[in-house]
């Protein structure tokens, strides 16, 4: 009896051992099924607006596939500097020919792979502004055009922006209605652009007037010595190796305050006129001359923006017509009435160029209650304080309610986006903000809120892509803005001075 159930326990000892033998056997050998991992496709961006007159757009495709390929729906006009990539990231220039068509144009740009979800970027471009050929009302000017030389004109607009850290404007001087004189201040002298050179300032903007120096208005001659008065305030400054702006500024209004169709004509007939002889006049400064085409032209809607555009097509094909240098000058046109938040949202087109990467943007910068507000009005009251940390316990109704350190980033953001960019640097033409008349603790606070916008503002613009000029008319005293006494060659306010140069460090 024990022999048999001893005999049937080890047959069973032995069923286990041998059927869990096999059974393990064949767990071991068997792979479990495993789900492939995804692979993904992205790029850096989902559309793009391509300017009127064409340029280059880098854009980032990254991927873990492990080929994938780029294609444009519409090859006549965009071009792509590859076709295809692998896994990692790639960066691929995306280049847009000028739009000369009547209307906006569009297409997709695709990228797929065979082991991904393709993706699509939507690219759209305005057509460029056409300015209807001028005839008849004056003469040419171009009458000696030269042939193109590059010499000394190697930097683009970028290139040149970067050499250009802080920049002055000789304001209420050479524009001044009734001769450079007129409104106060000596004339321009040599000393007064090596003092500013002195403070740390490597750019001069030179605001001018023409429309009151006409030989003959039938004919919108200039003057032979204003031709070459403004070229000697331009030889100070490029003698000093600083670089200068040269524009046509308010001039009495004639452009800017007439951006409309009635005067459309006219004005472009002598925006040609007046930039044939000034363009000429100063060919043969190299890559330190700068051009502007305005000052502030007023300009509230599309229709208006539109005509200003015509202004700014005429200007740059006057300059390029004459030649020699000018044919690689860079050229700064003006945003509507130069306010950033309506250059953002009507600025959408730009003129074109014969010269690759050679055009600079230009807007303004003073948040009027802070900066320029000489009385209370019914709509808002004059701000004395700015900052944070600046605002006043004692005085709280002269604490600001807008502009102050978060308009500033979002304003200058929006250039960088808009122009910076896409290779076009922006010029901050004018800012700067009035000292009050004040006493006791209100001044000091004021001052110090002063100073601290001046350092922002400077700090800002650099970090954007964007070029200070600050604005100095000369006049001294309470609600001015001057940093040195023209009468004798000083510096005048060395608070401000010093806030400025602070928004370089």
């Amino acid at each position: 009896m024990i022999k048999r159930i001893n005999a049937q326990l080890i047959l069973t000892l032995l069923c286990v051992v041998f059927f869990g033998f096999f059974a393990c056997s064949s767990d071991s050998d068997s792979t479990p099924e495993v789900t492939p991992t995804p692979k993904t496709l992205s790029v850096n961006v989902s559309s793009i607006e391509f300017l009127a007159a064409g340029n280059n757009v880098a854009v980032t495709v990254t991927s873990t596939a492990s080929t994938w390929s780029i294609s444009s729906s519409d090859s006549s006009w965009i071009q792509l500097s590859k076709s295809s990539g692998n896994i990692g990231s790639s960066s691929i220039t995306i280049t847009s020919t000028a739009n000369t068509g009547a209307t906006t144009r569009s297409a997709t740009i695709t990228v797929s792979s065979s082991q991904a979800t393709s993706v699509q970027i939507t690219v759209t471009q305005p057509a460029v502004v056409v300015v209807p050929p001028i005839t008849g009302l004056y003469p040419s000017y171009n009458t000696n055009p030269i042939t193109a030389d590059a010499t000394g004109m190697s930097s683009s607009a970028v290139q040149l922006a970067a050499k250009i850290k802080l920049g002055w404007n000789i304001g209420n001087s050479l524009e001044a209605t009734g001769g450079e004189t007129a409104w106060g201040n000596p004339k321009t002298t040599k000393a007064l652009i090596d003092l500013v050179k002195a403070n740390g300032f490597n750019a001069i903007r030179i605001p001018c007037s023409w429309n009151q120096n006409m030989a003959n208005s039938s004919t919108a001659q200039i003057k032979a010595d204003w031709l070459n008065r403004v070229k000697e305030v331009v030889q100070y400054c490029v003698d000093n190796d600083m670089y200068v702006i040269v524009n046509i500024h308010w001039d009495g209004g004639w452009l800017e305050n007439n951006c409309t169709d009635a005067k459309k004509a006219e004005n472009n007939a002598k925006q040609k006129a007046f930039w044939e002889q000034i363009a000429t006049s100063l060919r043969d400064f190299d890559e330190h001359l700068l051009f502007a085409s305005a000052n502030e032209p007023n300009v509230d809607d599309a229709t208006q923006m539109a005509v200003l555009n015509s202004y700014h097509q005429t200007f740059i094909d006057a300059v390029r017509a004459t030649g020699g240098k000018n044919a690689y000058r860079n050229l700064v046109i003006q945003g509507p009435s130069t306010d950033i938040e309506k250059t953002n949202s009507l600025m959408t087109t730009l003129p074109t160029d014969t010269a690759t990467d050679r055009m600079m943007a230009e807007v303004h910068f003073y948040p009027y209650q802070f900066c320029l507000m000489d009385k209370d009005a019914d709509w808002g009251k004059m701000f004395y304080y700015w900052g944070a940390g600046n605002h006043s316990t004692t005085d709280t109704s002269r604490n600001p309610t807008w502009g102050e350190e978060d308009f500033v980033d979002k304003v200058f953001i929006s250039m960088k986006t808009q122009f910076v960019n896409k290779g076009i640097p922006v010029v901050l033409g004018e800012f700067g903000a009035i000292k009050r008349d004040l006493s006791g603790d209100a001044l000091a606070l004021h001052l110090k809120s002063r100073a601290t916008f001046l350092t922002y503002v400077v700090k800002k613009a650099k970090a954007n892509g964007m070029i200070p000029f600050y604005w100095d008319a000369g006049n001294l005293g309470v609600n001015t803005m001057s940093l040195f006494n023209r009468s004798n060659n000083t510096v005048y306010d060395l608070q401000a001075l010093t806030a400025l140069q602070d928004g370089l460090k």
